[in-house]
């Protein structure tokens, strides 16, 4: 009898002691040398399942079964909190696990569609310690993506930047093949769905908008958009915008590289940060004759062929 139980208790030590080796090295950090931040986000009401798979897919833990079996066996699973983490490779298992009971302290912040770098630099200023300049020197117009963030307290301005240029390369993601079979360079697009988004009053004229610049552009005409001329005048103290509302004849020869009614094609960058809806405008802009476009009172954009539709839209809509 002895000699069977000593023989049952190596095989249990054979058995276990391979998963104990699992469990352990499931604990460790996936790359503990890598300390660079990663945006990791848990949507309200999402399961442990789904939180723990998207851990591993984003190689933020060695194994989404231990994660899984940890947050269901115990009462952690209904500490998780919904928002957005700063995580990254060189936190083991109890570091993440810990970070992401911490959401509800993270601070909201909300960066609306066709907004500048240095206006997003003032909103998360005013929500953060954190300097303009330290945001301003890392974020890149255009590719700060427009949404609702839940940031840590303690993040840094670079982290606060790469989790909006993570996001837009996230949201992004699906578009990037339809910009490449459109015959469009990426960033051009980006450039032109930012002139769009500050030119667009309503959403259904955006596509109509993408179609002039795209015309414009082919029979290398300016583009004479007015809202690069309010990007190159930069901010308005009187006004206090950083777009100034009515231009005059002397802005419209403002010189700058941002000018479109001085230079011909695109602007250097971005002159906005643009939404999803701009961007793919840019994609499905639909084939027609337009070459110009106003937008009335109402912001209603009317299209015109030639310059002397154009006039006649003018005289109508705005001339009275």
């Amino acid at each position: 009898m002895k000699q069977k139980l000593y023989i049952l208790l190596i095989l249990l030590v054979l058995l276990l002691a391979p998963l104990y080796l699992y469990y352990y090295q499931s604990l460790k950090p996936v790359n503990p040398g890598n300390s660079e931040a990663i945006n990791f986000s848990i949507k309200s009401g999402e399961d442990v399942r789904s939180i723990a798979q998207k851990l591993y897919d984003q190689k933020l833990i060695r194994s989404s079964l231990v994660f899984f079996l940890k947050a269901r066996l115990t009462e952690y699973g209904k500490k998780i909190q919904a928002g957005d983490f700063l995580l990254s490779q060189s936190m083991n298992m109890q570091e993440i696990s810990q970070e992401l009971t911490h959401g509800t302290s993270d601070i909201r912040l909300t960066i609306p569609e066709g907004w500048r770098k240095e206006e997003i630099a003032m909103k998360i200023t005013g929500q953060f310690d954190i300097p303009e300049n330290e945001i301003l020197r890392t974020a890149h117009e255009g590719y700060l993506f427009p949404d609702t963030y839940f940031i840590p307290k303690e993040a840094t301005g670079s982290q606060i930047v790469k989790m909006m240029e993570d996001n837009f390369n996230k949201k992004i993601q699906k578009v990037r093949e339809a910009i490449k079979q459109k015959g469009l360079d990426f960033d051009e697009a980006i450039i032109i769905a930012s002139l769009i988004e500050r030119e667009a009053k309503l959403p259904e004229d955006r596509p109509l908008i993408a179609s002039v610049i795209l015309n414009r552009l082919k029979l290398e005409m300016k583009l004479d958009v007015d809202a690069t001329v309010q990007y190159a005048l930069g901010y308005q103290s009187d006004e206090k915008t950083w777009w100034k509302r009515n231009l005059t004849i002397e802005d419209l020869g403002f010189e700058s590289v941002y000018n479109t009614y001085r230079n011909s094609g695109l602007p250097p960058t971005a002159i906005a940060n643009p939404g999803l809806s701009s961007i793919e405008a840019v994609i499905n802009a639909p084939k027609t004759d337009y070459l110009y476009y106003i937008a009335d009172k109402n912001g209603k954009t009317h299209f015109a062929k030639t310059i002397e539709e154009q006039d006649a839209n003018i005289a109508k809509y705005l001339d009275r």
